[in-house]
Order: structure tokens, then sequence, then C-alpha cells
């Protein structure tokens, strides 16, 4: 591992980790067959191992040219294990499982599948940008509990998300958010769960970006406060030329999250910390008007929106799994826009029907009205269920209709599949997004297997899933 003054890899080796000599560094497997991709060695030729997982022989299919390749004739919903050689190098054995998936994959980690580690084993953090020069890159972090949790993965497409490759890596990366900002490509993030804030640009279309600039100090530690952030919005906000994000301090084995808002002159030097105000993080307060009369673990995840009269909230995720209600309404904070140190303010609760999982919300400059991609709550029995994933709209932030249902799953076990924190993108009469899926034997709903690309045709009047 060479030292290196940019924060981007292609791979990121780990001293004393097999990464492997090939390096496989996308798989995409479907029902019946298995696509995967690697970076080139050199080689005029490779060869492929491969075989049900646990059985004693391999099958060898050699003189396979390029660097991606698809397995097919493969029996469906089956483990299989496999690697590649070429002169005298080899990759590390992975894994994965045929079954069809949902909309198009960018990447898959079986759960079982130790490649990543040193970070995680599950695809977590989606996040995704149309890039000024026409094509779509989209992230994911590597995540497991009580894991370092500090790997990102970029993938780019160049037909409009039909297809994605490998691009890059970050490290170290968690929790990632990657946007545009005056046509140059930026990623936020942390370095690993409750690290320091980092912000980093590429000049290259994402291929490398340079040493990232520390905007926050965390701890670097679950068990005391830190940096905690997901992958939001960057929001613009015209009346005062600014751009805000959100983030939180606090932990879970702490027992809190405190809520705050960053945000640049939107003119400034990004990378110039000094350029970034920090609003001082403030914690839950049960005696809120309209919060529920139970215990609480409170907000994270917020996202940056001005309502309709031009007021910027944050608004973000409320845990009411130990109220009666369960669930049902989301917390907004004010923010003082003249004075951006300043505390954010409790507002309000609004009823919401996908408030235990990170939603993010837009506005649609055509019709005004707002949307969101929410993993949607129905039954009282399952608070935390993510496997109704829906399109809801509101005219006003405070008042939200179901648009359309996006992909049901309810009739599957609630602890088996998962299809939430959706990140998103207007296009014309389009939506995109970019979803953590948990289906085909992911390790449970929560530990993601797939990372997923979709499109909502004509999303305004007549929606249509593809």
């Amino acid at each position: 591992m060479q030292r290196s003054i940019n924060w981007s890899y292609r791979p990121y080796r780990p001293y004393f980790f097999e990464v492997g000599d090939i390096y496989i560094c996308r798989i995409a497997p479907g029902k019946e067959y298995i696509h995967f991709e690697w970076l080139d060695e050199n080689s005029e030729t490779y060869t492929l191992n491969y075989r049900k997982r646990g059985s004693e022989d391999y099958t060898v299919i050699e003189n396979i040219s390029g660097c991606e390749y698809t397995l097919t004739g493969l029996e469906d919903f089956t483990d299989y294990e496999f690697y590649l050689e070429a002169n005298g190098k080899k990759s590390r054995v992975r894994l994965a499982k045929t079954g069809e998936a949902v909309g198009t994959v960018i990447n898959y980690l079986h759960p079982d599948d130790e490649a990543y580690s040193y970070s995680g084993r599950a695809l977590c953090s989606p996040s995704f940008v149309r890039h000024p020069d026409g094509f779509l890159l989209a992230s994911m972090d590597l995540y497991a509990p009580d894991a370092p949790q500090n790997l990102t993965l970029i993938f780019r497409s160049d037909d409009d998300g039909a297809t994605w490759h490998y691009h890059t890596e970050l490290f170290p990366c968690y929790w990632g958010s990657l946007f545009v900002h005056k046509d140059e490509l930026y990623m936020i993030g942390v370095s690993n769960e409750y690290g320091d804030l980092l912000l980093g640009k590429s000049t290259d279309g994402g291929k490398t970006f340079g040493a990232p600039t520390v905007l926050l100090r965390g701890s670097c530690s679950n068990k005391m406060g830190g940096t905690h952030r997901n992958t939001q919005n960057i929001f613009y906000y015209a009346k005062n030329n600014r751009i805000y994000t959100s983030y939180e301090w606090g932990a879970w084995k702490i027992g809190f999250h405190a809520a705050g808002v960053l945000s640049c002159d939107a003119d400034a030097d990004l990378l110039d910390a000094a350029n970034w105000s920090l609003t001082p993080p403030i914690k839950f307060n049960p005696k809120w008007d309209g919060v529920e009369d139970a215990p609480s673990n409170g907000c994270i995840e917020g996202t940056v929106v001005a309502d309709p009269d031009g007021k910027l909230f944050n608004l973000m995720r409320y845990d009411m799994t130990q109220s009666e209600a369960k669930f049902g309404k989301i917390l907004a904070y004010e923010i003082d826009t003249d004075d951006h140190s300043a505390p954010i303010k409790y507002s309000h609760a609004i009823k919401f029907g996908g408030n235990h999982s990170k939603f993010m919300i837009k506005r649609d400059s055509l019709s005004g009205d707002y949307y969101s991609i929410i993993s949607r709550l129905t039954d009282k029995a399952f608070p935390n269920d993510r496997r109704l994933l829906a399109l809801v709209k509101s005219s006003d932030l405070e008042n939200w209709e179901t648009v359309i249902d996006i992909f049901d799953r309810r009739d599957a076990l609630a602890k088996d599949v998962g299809f939430q924190y959706v990140t998103f993108e207007f296009e014309g009469d389009d939506i995109l997004f970019h979803c953590r899926t948990a289906v085909n034997g992911a390790r449970n709903f929560h530990d993601a297997n797939y990372s997923t690309f979709h499109r909502i045709k004509n999303f305004r009047n007549d929606p249509e899933v593809l």
C-alpha cells in the first residue's frame, strides 16, 4: 500500500488483508446467472473457477477475454463461489446467490462474503448524482455492527442507469453523499462511524478525489459521541445564497443523537473549513409539544427543505416505537437563516408514514409539490417494517398522501426484506432513485446485500416503476 495524497483508490489494499491479486470489483447476480467484473491485469485471457457453495470440485472455464463475464445456466436461488486466475495471479474467492432482484443491480455483496470485512459486510448508504458531463455516479459504503465501517465504493453508468461499472473507492469514508456544486463533484461523509466529518472534491469525473478537508472532528467510536449523518441532499437556499445539510452528534450506545445543520456561502471555497458554519447540536426533549408521551431515542437523519413560505427546516426521523401509536410522525426543526451558528429550534410534529427509516424530501420545481420515497409503515405489529416502499407527496410539507407503492413484499417476513434509505433526483417527468435493498437471502432486512437503481416514469400524473 503506497503513500497517498488522495482520498481515492483502485482498489484500497490494507496491509495483511487478502484483497486478491486479481480484484473482482463488482458482482450483479440475477435469475440463474451471475455477472461480475474485475480490474484489468494486462492478461489476454482469464480462467474462471466456480462451483456450488460447499461442493468438492470446481468447474473451469478458460480463455475469458475482457474484464467482465456473465456466468449463465446456474440453478436459481443457489449459492455459488468463484475465483479468477491469470498469469499465476488469483482473485480471492467470492460468493453470490442467484435470484431475481429488483430494478437494476448496481452492486451486490453476499452476507457471508468477507471481501470487505475490514470495513463491513453489507451495502449501505446509497447516494447518487448526475455528473455535469452526463453520466451517473452511485456510491455505497460497507457496514457491519461494531466493524470499522470506513470504505465507500463508487460506480458509474454511461447509459442512464441501464448498466453500471466500478469506478473507484474512497477510504476512509462512511455515510457519504455525492453532490454537484457549480459543476464540480464533491463527496461529504465521515471517516468512520462517529468519526471526522470530511469533504472532498474530484476534478476528473469521480475517478480520483483529492485529500479531504476536515469540517468537524469526531470521536471515531460508537461508545462515545461523534459525528452522525446520512446520505442526505445538499440544499441550496437562494434567499441567503447558502448551501445546507444536516448532521447529528451522539451515538446509539450513549443514548442520544443531537441535531444540527452545517452551511456554507455558495460562492465560497467549499474545501476551506473556515467557510463553513455548524450549529451547536440540540438534544431531543420529550416534553416538546406534539411528541409522544413515551420513551424515545429521539431524532436522526434530517433532510433540509424550505416550506412554501420560504422558512427553512430540518425534518427529522423520529423514534416512536415505544409509544402507543408506534409510528406516524416526523419532527420539524426551524433553521435560523440569518445567524448561521444559532442552534436549530424545534418547531412542530408532522404526520408522516415513514418515520422509522431515513427519508429524503425534495420539492418539484414544476408542480411545487414535495416528494419523498419512504419505507411506508402500515401495521403497529411491525413498527420498523421496510418491506413496503412508496412514493408520497405533499403540497404544503404538512399533509402527505401516497402516490404509488413501488415495491410491496409484505408476503415475506419483515426480518428478511428491506427497501430503504432511498436517494432520489428529479429528471424531467421522471424520478431516478438508488435504494439499499435486502432480498434473496440478505442477513436481515437492515443489512442489505444489494444496491439497486430504479426509475419512476411520469411521476406527476401516471407513475410507472421501471
